[in-house]
């Protein structure tokens, strides 16, 4: 739910010179006082020229890794997986996802690869990210994290430093066998407004008591100092987790970070399956594809 830097530098010298060229180039004959030497002309300042971003905006192939999320998973159907609803590489124009988008309905099937898998952690990611850059992908999609943060117990959730690690070894892995490969990355969604999203409708809560994202999830209802204090822990992992995802990314000059906009995206019940009140529907699909071509084709 990652930048090119330009830096430019301007040089003012002209009043300077000018200065020094009345002070230091009047030199005056003894036998003519009135013969002075011609100043010399101001130099024109030489601008430094702005670096050209190496970022494409029309990349030829994308590859997706990452969790259910990138699968789809409940969008058509219950406990199931449904990639040509995926946000990233799907086939449903309903969707529009970000390879129908860029490649156009024609060339998605040939030069896009969904390798996530459903219930992956940032653990998985390097050997995903391996099998995308064997495709020698133009682009590369990243969406991981909430099955870091959702475990049965905040307790149980990755620590950040392996988090780091991770995401760390998958950019160098792709690097690896792929480096002019560009890479998007999702910011990891905002958990705690989903549970405020769904805590107060009771079929949802009668969902959510099967055992999804326990961390968050469990006893919807309690608003005791206990409960805040479960929900805050896991509010602060995944902040954590996208601080790494920023900060990771923005060491890399072919990777982009969507700044944050996954996390702040308000999804609501009309944008979640109703399997599960958890992953996004089809509408929430289509959401995510425009937050990420939005990001990938800003200039």
């Amino acid at each position: 739910m990652p930048y090119g830097r330009h830096r430019i530098r301007t040089a003012v010298v002209g009043a300077l010179l000018s200065v020094v060229a009345l002070a230091g180039c009047t030199s005056a004959s003894p036998q003519d006082p009135g013969d002075r030497a011609t100043p010399r002309p101001t130099p024109t300042p030489t601008p430094t020229p702005t670096p050209t971003s190496r970022w494409d905006v029309s990349p030829a192939s994308v590859a997706a890794v990452g969790d259910s999320v990138t699968r789809a998973f409940d969008a058509c159907s219950l406990l199931a997986d449904c990639p040509e609803a995926s946000w990233a590489t799907g086939t449903d124009p309903a969707v529009n996802s970000l390879a129908l988008r860029l490649l156009g309905a024609d060339r998605v099937a040939g030069n896009s690869w969904n390798l996530a898998r459903s219930g992956a952690r940032v653990a998985a990611l390097p050997e995903q990210m391996a099998r995308a850059a064997a495709e020698r992908p133009g682009l590369v999609t990243v969406m991981i994290g909430a099955n870091d943060a959702c475990r049965p117990t905040p307790a149980g959730m990755t620590p950040v430093a392996d988090f780091r690690r991770s995401f760390e070894a998958s950019l160098a892995r792709l690097r690896k066998d792929a480096p002019e490969a560009q890479v998007y990355v999702a910011s990891v969604p905002d958990l705690r407004r989903l549970w405020d999203t769904g805590r107060t409708n009771p079929l949802v809560r009668r969902v959510w008591e099967l055992g999804v994202c326990g961390s968050m999830l469990a006893d919807p209802e309690d608003l005791g100092a206990a409960a805040e204090k479960r929900r805050a822990s896991v509010s602060e992992r995944v902040a954590a987790y996208n601080g790494v995802l920023a900060e990771v990314c923005a060491a890399d000059e072919l990777c982009r970070y969507d700044g944050g906009a996954v996390h702040r995206f308000r999804f609501d019940a009309s944008l979640l399956s109703t399997w599960d009140w958890f992953h996004p529907s089809r509408d929430g699909q289509a959401r995510l594809a425009e937050l990420a071509y939005r990001r990938v084709t800003e200039k």
